[in-house]
Protein backbone atom coordinates (compact mmCIF):
# COMPACT_ATOMS: atom_id res chain seq x y z
CA UNK A 1 0.00 0.00 0.00
CA UNK A 2 1.30 3.81 -1.07
CA UNK A 3 1.98 5.89 2.02
CA UNK A 4 -0.53 8.47 2.69
CA UNK A 5 -0.61 11.41 0.80
CA UNK A 6 -0.38 13.98 3.96
CA UNK A 7 2.80 11.77 4.99
CA UNK A 8 4.47 12.46 1.85
CA UNK A 9 3.81 16.17 1.89
CA UNK A 10 5.16 15.99 5.38
CA UNK A 11 8.69 14.26 4.43
CA UNK A 12 9.00 17.23 1.82
CA UNK A 13 8.41 19.81 4.42
CA UNK A 14 10.93 18.45 6.88
CA UNK A 15 14.46 18.73 6.60
CA UNK A 16 17.59 16.08 5.93
CA UNK A 17 18.56 16.09 9.34
CA UNK A 18 14.87 16.23 10.93
CA UNK A 19 13.04 13.38 12.31
CA UNK A 20 9.56 13.27 13.14
CA UNK A 21 7.99 11.08 16.16
CA UNK A 22 4.36 11.07 16.37
CA UNK A 23 2.65 8.90 19.21
CA UNK A 24 -1.07 7.72 18.01
CA UNK A 25 -3.36 8.35 21.16
CA UNK A 26 -3.97 6.49 24.27
CA UNK A 27 -7.11 4.81 25.62
CA UNK A 28 -9.08 6.63 28.56
CA UNK A 29 -10.99 4.76 31.41
CA UNK A 30 -14.48 4.95 31.39
CA UNK A 31 -14.87 3.71 34.89
CA UNK A 32 -13.44 0.86 37.04
CA UNK A 33 -11.73 -1.48 34.16
CA UNK A 34 -14.03 -0.32 30.71
CA UNK A 35 -12.77 2.59 28.45
CA UNK A 36 -13.86 5.15 26.51
CA UNK A 37 -14.72 4.33 22.96
CA UNK A 38 -11.19 4.82 21.77
CA UNK A 39 -10.80 7.63 19.09
CA UNK A 40 -7.24 7.71 17.34
CA UNK A 41 -5.30 11.35 17.83
CA UNK A 42 -6.52 13.62 14.70
CA UNK A 43 -2.44 14.22 13.77
CA UNK A 44 -1.58 10.32 14.14
CA UNK A 45 -4.49 9.17 11.82
CA UNK A 46 -3.94 12.07 9.00
CA UNK A 47 -0.62 11.14 8.96
CA UNK A 48 -0.94 7.19 9.09
CA UNK A 49 -4.28 6.20 8.28
CA UNK A 50 -3.40 3.47 11.37
CA UNK A 51 -6.77 3.54 14.26
CA UNK A 52 -5.71 1.13 16.58
CA UNK A 53 -4.19 2.53 19.86
CA UNK A 54 -0.28 1.84 21.44
CA UNK A 55 1.23 3.19 18.12
CA UNK A 56 4.38 5.15 17.34
CA UNK A 57 5.38 6.82 13.93
CA UNK A 58 8.51 7.71 13.15
CA UNK A 59 9.81 9.71 10.10
CA UNK A 60 12.85 10.09 8.84
CA UNK A 61 12.76 11.72 5.35
CA UNK A 62 16.49 11.57 4.62
CA UNK A 63 16.75 7.30 5.27
CA UNK A 64 17.01 5.52 2.41
CA UNK A 65 15.78 2.33 3.22
CA UNK A 66 12.98 3.19 6.04
CA UNK A 67 11.93 6.75 6.33
CA UNK A 68 8.49 5.55 8.18
CA UNK A 69 8.49 3.34 10.23
CA UNK A 70 5.47 2.05 12.52
CA UNK A 71 5.72 0.71 16.00
CA UNK A 72 2.66 -0.94 16.87
CA UNK A 73 0.43 -3.46 18.92
CA UNK A 74 1.90 -7.22 17.95
CA UNK A 75 -0.98 -9.82 16.80
CA UNK A 76 -2.09 -11.51 20.16
CA UNK A 77 -4.54 -14.80 19.27
CA UNK A 78 -5.67 -13.93 22.71
CA UNK A 79 -6.82 -10.67 23.31
CA UNK A 80 -7.57 -10.76 19.90
CA UNK A 81 -10.63 -13.03 20.93
CA UNK A 82 -11.89 -10.07 23.51
CA UNK A 83 -11.12 -7.19 21.51
CA UNK A 84 -10.89 -7.57 18.08
CA UNK A 85 -8.31 -8.19 15.12
CA UNK A 86 -5.42 -5.89 15.11
CA UNK A 87 -3.13 -5.27 11.90
CA UNK A 88 0.32 -6.39 13.96
CA UNK A 89 3.58 -5.68 12.85
CA UNK A 90 2.74 -7.05 9.22
CA UNK A 91 -0.67 -5.59 8.72
CA UNK A 92 1.40 -2.11 9.42
CA UNK A 93 3.61 -2.53 5.84
CA UNK A 94 1.11 -4.33 4.06
CA UNK A 95 -2.13 -2.62 5.34
CA UNK A 96 -0.69 1.17 6.31
CA UNK A 97 2.67 1.49 4.23
CA UNK A 98 5.27 1.58 6.82
CA UNK A 99 8.45 1.15 5.44
CA UNK A 100 9.83 -0.59 8.45
CA UNK A 101 7.55 -1.75 11.64
CA UNK A 102 8.26 -3.43 14.92
CA UNK A 103 6.40 -3.94 18.25
CA UNK A 104 5.68 -1.44 20.04
CA UNK A 105 7.42 -2.63 23.10
CA UNK A 106 11.12 -1.96 21.39
CA UNK A 107 10.25 1.60 20.49
CA UNK A 108 12.42 2.64 23.83
CA UNK A 109 15.60 0.25 23.09
CA UNK A 110 15.70 1.77 19.37
CA UNK A 111 15.01 5.29 20.07
CA UNK A 112 18.96 5.78 20.77
CA UNK A 113 19.40 4.68 17.41
CA UNK A 114 16.94 6.60 15.65
CA UNK A 115 17.51 10.34 17.43
CA UNK A 116 20.99 9.59 16.55
CA UNK A 117 22.48 11.76 14.06
CA UNK A 118 19.50 14.00 13.63
CA UNK A 119 19.79 17.42 14.55
CA UNK A 120 16.10 18.57 14.92
CA UNK A 121 13.42 16.66 16.62
CA UNK A 122 10.02 17.37 15.65
CA UNK A 123 7.69 16.22 18.57
CA UNK A 124 4.90 17.77 20.82
CA UNK A 125 6.10 17.84 24.60
CA UNK A 126 2.48 17.60 26.87
CA UNK A 127 0.19 14.65 25.49
CA UNK A 128 2.02 11.71 26.35
CA UNK A 129 4.13 12.26 29.82
CA UNK A 130 5.45 8.68 29.98
CA UNK A 131 7.09 9.40 26.61
CA UNK A 132 8.28 12.86 27.37
CA UNK A 133 10.14 11.15 30.01
CA UNK A 134 11.65 8.66 27.69
CA UNK A 135 12.37 11.21 24.71
CA UNK A 136 14.06 13.96 27.38
CA UNK A 137 16.16 10.92 29.24
CA UNK A 138 17.42 9.91 25.57
CA UNK A 139 18.23 13.02 24.09
CA UNK A 140 19.85 14.03 27.54
CA UNK A 141 22.16 10.76 27.25
CA UNK A 142 22.76 11.72 23.67
CA UNK A 143 23.94 14.91 24.10
CA UNK A 144 26.45 14.11 26.95
CA UNK A 145 28.12 12.05 23.81
CA UNK A 146 28.69 14.85 22.05
CA UNK A 147 32.88 14.63 22.46
CA UNK A 148 32.82 11.43 21.34
CA UNK A 149 31.16 12.36 17.94
CA UNK A 150 27.57 11.47 18.63
CA UNK A 151 25.29 14.10 16.95
CA UNK A 152 21.64 15.02 18.69
CA UNK A 153 18.77 16.81 18.12
CA UNK A 154 19.55 19.80 19.84
CA UNK A 155 16.47 21.66 19.09
CA UNK A 156 12.65 20.09 19.86
CA UNK A 157 10.09 21.34 17.11
CA UNK A 158 6.34 21.45 18.44
CA UNK A 159 4.54 19.52 15.28
CA UNK A 160 1.99 21.91 15.42
CA UNK A 161 4.16 24.46 13.48
CA UNK A 162 4.47 21.97 10.75
CA UNK A 163 1.36 19.54 11.00
CA UNK A 164 -1.21 21.94 12.40
CA UNK A 165 -0.46 24.23 9.75
CA UNK A 166 -0.63 21.32 6.92
CA UNK A 167 -4.28 20.70 8.34
CA UNK A 168 -5.62 23.85 7.96
CA UNK A 169 -6.00 23.89 4.30
CA UNK A 170 -8.45 21.16 3.20
CA UNK A 171 -7.77 18.51 0.26
CA UNK A 172 -10.23 18.16 -2.06
CA UNK A 173 -10.76 14.61 -0.52
CA UNK A 174 -10.66 15.76 2.82
CA UNK A 175 -13.37 18.43 1.82
CA UNK A 176 -15.25 15.77 0.60
CA UNK A 177 -15.73 14.08 3.42
CA UNK A 178 -16.35 17.55 5.56
CA UNK A 179 -19.58 17.62 3.77
CA UNK A 180 -20.77 14.34 3.66
CA UNK A 181 -20.26 15.29 8.17
CA UNK A 182 -22.13 18.23 6.90
CA UNK A 183 -24.97 16.42 5.03
CA UNK A 184 -25.57 13.98 7.71
CA UNK A 185 -25.84 16.91 10.27
CA UNK A 186 -27.93 18.69 8.72
CA UNK A 187 -30.24 15.59 8.55
CA UNK A 188 -30.37 15.07 11.70
CA UNK A 189 -31.20 18.77 12.34
CA UNK A 190 -34.11 18.56 9.88
CA UNK A 191 -34.86 15.01 11.81
CA UNK A 192 -35.38 17.05 15.47
CA UNK A 193 -37.24 20.42 13.96
CA UNK A 194 -39.81 17.57 12.52
CA UNK A 195 -40.16 15.47 15.49
CA UNK A 196 -39.70 18.04 18.71
CA UNK A 197 -43.02 18.57 20.80
CA UNK A 198 -43.57 19.84 23.78
CA UNK A 199 -42.98 17.14 26.72
CA UNK A 200 -40.55 15.53 25.26
CA UNK A 201 -37.26 15.84 26.61
CA UNK A 202 -33.78 17.21 26.07
CA UNK A 203 -32.04 13.80 25.92
CA UNK A 204 -34.88 12.72 23.55
CA UNK A 205 -33.64 15.32 20.81
CA UNK A 206 -30.25 14.11 21.27
CA UNK A 207 -31.12 10.64 20.98
CA UNK A 208 -33.07 11.46 18.21
CA UNK A 209 -29.99 13.39 16.48
CA UNK A 210 -27.30 11.21 17.01
CA UNK A 211 -28.97 8.27 15.89
CA UNK A 212 -28.88 9.62 12.22
CA UNK A 213 -25.25 10.00 12.83
CA UNK A 214 -25.14 6.44 13.78
CA UNK A 215 -27.42 5.73 10.82
CA UNK A 216 -25.58 7.00 8.33
CA UNK A 217 -22.33 5.13 8.99
CA UNK A 218 -20.80 7.67 11.33
CA UNK A 219 -18.48 6.50 14.55
CA UNK A 220 -20.08 9.14 17.05
CA UNK A 221 -21.11 12.80 17.51
CA UNK A 222 -17.99 15.48 17.13
CA UNK A 223 -18.60 16.56 19.93
CA UNK A 224 -21.02 16.39 23.26
CA UNK A 225 -24.45 17.40 21.64
CA UNK A 226 -26.05 20.59 23.26
CA UNK A 227 -29.90 20.27 23.53
CA UNK A 228 -30.93 23.50 25.61
CA UNK A 229 -34.38 24.35 25.87
CA UNK A 230 -36.05 27.26 27.25
CA UNK A 231 -33.34 29.43 29.68
CA UNK A 232 -30.56 26.64 29.41
CA UNK A 233 -30.08 27.76 26.08
CA UNK A 234 -28.52 30.61 27.21
CA UNK A 235 -25.68 28.22 28.95
CA UNK A 236 -22.56 28.16 26.00
CA UNK A 237 -21.65 24.65 26.59
CA UNK A 238 -24.50 22.84 28.12
CA UNK A 239 -24.45 19.23 27.62
CA UNK A 240 -26.98 17.78 30.83
CA UNK A 241 -30.26 17.60 28.34
CA UNK A 242 -32.44 16.34 30.56
CA UNK A 243 -34.91 18.94 30.94
CA UNK A 244 -38.47 18.71 29.88
CA UNK A 245 -39.14 20.59 26.89
CA UNK A 246 -42.15 23.35 27.52
CA UNK A 247 -45.07 24.77 24.87
CA UNK A 248 -43.74 28.12 24.24
CA UNK A 249 -40.12 27.56 24.95
CA UNK A 250 -37.07 27.88 21.74
CA UNK A 251 -34.42 25.35 22.04
CA UNK A 252 -31.18 25.61 20.83
CA UNK A 253 -29.67 22.44 19.25
CA UNK A 254 -25.62 22.20 18.60
CA UNK A 255 -24.54 19.45 17.15
CA UNK A 256 -22.20 17.40 14.20
CA UNK A 257 -21.46 13.78 13.31
CA UNK A 258 -18.33 12.85 12.54
CA UNK A 259 -17.69 10.97 9.42
CA UNK A 260 -14.51 8.89 8.97
CA UNK A 261 -12.80 11.69 11.57
CA UNK A 262 -14.33 14.70 10.14
CA UNK A 263 -16.41 17.21 11.68
CA UNK A 264 -19.89 18.52 11.25
CA UNK A 265 -21.03 21.26 13.47
CA UNK A 266 -24.59 22.88 13.05
CA UNK A 267 -26.46 24.90 15.51
CA UNK A 268 -30.30 25.83 14.83
CA UNK A 269 -32.63 27.35 17.41
CA UNK A 270 -36.03 26.89 16.42
CA UNK A 271 -39.68 27.15 18.82
CA UNK A 272 -40.73 23.77 20.51
CA UNK A 273 -44.62 24.11 19.23
CA UNK A 274 -43.24 25.47 15.72
CA UNK A 275 -44.44 29.08 16.16
CA UNK A 276 -42.16 31.59 17.60
CA UNK A 277 -43.48 34.46 19.70
CA UNK A 278 -42.51 37.96 18.78
CA UNK A 279 -40.58 38.08 21.12
CA UNK A 280 -38.22 35.31 20.22
CA UNK A 281 -38.68 36.17 16.51
CA UNK A 282 -37.14 39.48 16.87
CA UNK A 283 -33.89 37.97 19.30
CA UNK A 284 -33.77 35.23 16.22
CA UNK A 285 -34.26 37.84 12.88
CA UNK A 286 -31.08 39.72 14.75
CA UNK A 287 -28.94 36.89 15.48
CA UNK A 288 -29.54 35.58 11.45
CA UNK A 289 -29.10 38.88 9.90
CA UNK A 290 -25.56 39.09 11.48
CA UNK A 291 -25.00 35.51 10.56
CA UNK A 292 -26.07 36.27 6.91
CA UNK A 293 -23.93 38.73 6.64
CA UNK A 294 -21.06 37.36 7.86
CA UNK A 295 -21.34 34.02 5.97
CA UNK A 296 -21.71 36.57 2.81
CA UNK A 297 -18.10 37.76 4.05
CA UNK A 298 -16.39 34.83 3.31
CA UNK A 299 -13.72 35.04 1.49
CA UNK A 300 -9.73 34.83 0.93
CA UNK A 301 -7.69 37.66 2.30
CA UNK A 302 -10.55 38.05 5.41
CA UNK A 303 -9.87 37.39 8.96
CA UNK A 304 -12.10 35.36 11.01
CA UNK A 305 -11.19 39.06 13.38
CA UNK A 306 -13.02 41.36 10.53
CA UNK A 307 -16.11 39.16 10.72
CA UNK A 308 -16.41 38.62 14.17
CA UNK A 309 -16.40 42.70 14.22
CA UNK A 310 -19.32 42.44 12.16
CA UNK A 311 -21.60 40.64 13.99
CA UNK A 312 -20.46 42.86 16.77
CA UNK A 313 -21.79 46.07 14.75
CA UNK A 314 -25.05 44.38 13.87
CA UNK A 315 -25.79 42.56 17.12
CA UNK A 316 -25.16 46.17 19.09
CA UNK A 317 -26.79 48.14 16.76
CA UNK A 318 -30.11 45.99 17.07
CA UNK A 319 -29.68 45.40 20.84
CA UNK A 320 -29.81 49.04 21.22
CA UNK A 321 -33.01 49.13 19.10
CA UNK A 322 -34.96 46.31 20.91
CA UNK A 323 -33.13 47.81 24.15
CA UNK A 324 -31.17 45.06 25.51
CA UNK A 325 -27.98 48.02 25.17
CA UNK A 326 -28.77 51.94 25.55
CA UNK A 327 -25.85 54.57 24.37
CA UNK A 328 -23.64 55.14 20.94
CA UNK A 329 -22.86 52.10 19.11
CA UNK A 330 -19.15 52.54 18.81
CA UNK A 331 -18.77 53.51 22.46
CA UNK A 332 -20.79 50.48 23.28
CA UNK A 333 -18.42 48.30 21.06
CA UNK A 334 -15.11 49.80 22.79
CA UNK A 335 -16.21 49.19 25.89
CA UNK A 336 -17.34 45.71 25.30
CA UNK A 337 -20.47 46.06 26.35
CA UNK A 338 -22.13 43.37 23.33
CA UNK A 339 -20.46 40.77 25.79
CA UNK A 340 -23.12 40.70 27.98
CA UNK A 341 -25.23 39.17 25.31
CA UNK A 342 -22.67 37.92 22.84
CA UNK A 343 -19.63 36.36 24.97
CA UNK A 344 -17.63 34.25 22.60
CA UNK A 345 -15.99 34.56 18.90
CA UNK A 346 -17.55 34.38 15.72
CA UNK A 347 -16.49 30.89 14.77
CA UNK A 348 -13.50 28.79 14.80
CA UNK A 349 -12.26 26.18 12.12
CA UNK A 350 -13.22 23.09 11.53
CA UNK A 351 -11.52 19.68 10.10
CA UNK A 352 -11.07 16.48 12.05
CA UNK A 353 -11.67 18.18 14.98
CA UNK A 354 -14.34 20.12 15.39
CA UNK A 355 -12.05 23.54 17.05
CA UNK A 356 -9.66 22.41 14.41
CA UNK A 357 -5.80 23.17 14.91
CA UNK A 358 -3.67 25.95 13.10
CA UNK A 359 -2.56 29.47 14.29
CA UNK A 360 -5.52 32.12 14.16
CA UNK A 361 -2.41 34.80 14.46
CA UNK A 362 0.41 35.11 12.70
CA UNK A 363 2.89 37.86 13.83
CA UNK A 364 0.53 39.17 16.39
CA UNK A 365 -1.80 40.13 13.62
CA UNK A 366 -4.83 38.12 12.64
CA UNK A 367 -4.51 35.22 10.09
CA UNK A 368 -6.24 35.91 6.63
CA UNK A 369 -8.69 33.39 5.33
CA UNK A 370 -7.13 31.07 2.24
CA UNK A 371 -9.23 28.96 -0.10
CA UNK A 372 -9.29 25.18 1.46
CA UNK A 373 -10.30 26.53 5.27
CA UNK A 374 -13.27 25.33 6.18
CA UNK A 375 -14.91 27.38 9.02
CA UNK A 376 -17.56 27.55 11.53
CA UNK A 377 -19.57 30.93 11.39
CA UNK A 378 -22.30 31.08 14.42
CA UNK A 379 -23.24 34.46 16.05
CA UNK A 380 -25.82 34.31 19.13
CA UNK A 381 -27.47 36.15 21.77
CA UNK A 382 -28.03 34.86 25.61
CA UNK A 383 -30.27 36.48 27.60
CA UNK A 384 -30.75 34.84 30.76
CA UNK A 385 -33.58 34.51 33.35
CA UNK A 386 -31.20 36.24 35.66
CA UNK A 387 -30.58 39.45 33.01
CA UNK A 388 -30.59 42.65 34.77
CA UNK A 389 -31.79 45.44 33.02
CA UNK A 390 -33.42 43.96 29.82
CA UNK A 391 -37.07 43.97 28.58
CA UNK A 392 -38.78 41.19 30.52
CA UNK A 393 -40.32 39.57 27.24
CA UNK A 394 -36.76 38.16 26.06
CA UNK A 395 -35.66 37.34 29.33
CA UNK A 396 -34.44 33.37 28.92
CA UNK A 397 -34.09 33.79 25.31
CA UNK A 398 -31.06 31.92 23.62
CA UNK A 399 -30.35 31.90 19.94
CA UNK A 400 -27.39 30.88 18.11
CA UNK A 401 -27.14 30.13 14.58
CA UNK A 402 -24.40 27.83 13.19
CA UNK A 403 -23.10 27.32 9.51
CA UNK A 404 -20.29 25.64 7.91
CA UNK A 405 -18.58 27.42 5.42
CA UNK A 406 -15.36 26.50 2.87
CA UNK A 407 -13.52 29.32 1.46
CA UNK A 408 -12.86 29.19 -2.24
CA UNK A 409 -11.81 31.55 -4.51
CA UNK A 410 -15.13 32.80 -5.06
CA UNK A 411 -16.07 32.96 -1.55
CA UNK A 412 -17.55 31.28 0.90
CA UNK A 413 -19.56 28.04 -0.11
CA UNK A 414 -21.95 26.86 2.39
CA UNK A 415 -21.75 23.13 3.32
CA UNK A 416 -25.04 23.14 5.84
CA UNK A 417 -27.44 24.82 3.91
CA UNK A 418 -29.64 21.89 4.02
CA UNK A 419 -31.37 23.19 7.62
CA UNK A 420 -33.93 25.61 7.47
CA UNK A 421 -32.71 29.09 9.02
CA UNK A 422 -35.47 31.62 8.19
CA UNK A 423 -38.07 31.71 10.60
CA UNK A 424 -40.64 31.24 7.42
CA UNK A 425 -38.74 28.35 6.78
CA UNK A 426 -38.62 26.64 9.94
CA UNK A 427 -42.52 27.04 10.51
CA UNK A 428 -42.93 25.77 7.77
CA UNK A 429 -41.47 22.41 7.91
CA UNK A 430 -42.31 22.28 11.47
CA UNK A 431 -46.48 23.20 10.84
CA UNK A 432 -46.03 20.61 7.56
CA UNK A 433 -44.70 17.88 10.07
CA UNK A 434 -46.96 18.41 12.77
CA UNK A 435 -50.22 18.17 10.31
CA UNK A 436 -48.55 15.07 8.90
CA UNK A 437 -48.25 13.30 11.97
CA UNK A 438 -51.82 14.18 13.15
CA UNK A 439 -53.38 12.10 9.96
Amino acid sequence: MPRPSALDELMRRLTANDIAIIPGALETVRSNDTNHRYRQSSDFYYLTGYDEPEAIAVIRPAHEEHPYILFVRPRDAEKEVWDGERAGVEGAKEIYGADEAFPIAEFEAKLPELLTGRSNLIYRLGTHPNLDQNVIKHLALLRAMTRKGIVAPLTVTDTATVIHEMRVTKTDDELKLIERAAQISAEAHVAAMKAIKPGMYEYEVEALVEYVFRKNGCDAASYGSIVGGGNNATVLHYVRNDRELKDGDLVLLDAGAEYKSYAGDITRTFPVNGKFTEAQREIYELVLEAQTACVAGVRPGISMDELYNLSVEILTAGMIRLGLLEGDAAKLIEEGAHKKFYMHKLGHFIGMDVHDVGAYYRDGKPRPLEAGIVVTIEPGLYISQEAENVPDKYRGIGVRIEDNVVVTTEGGRVLTGDVPKSVEEIEALMGGAKANAAH
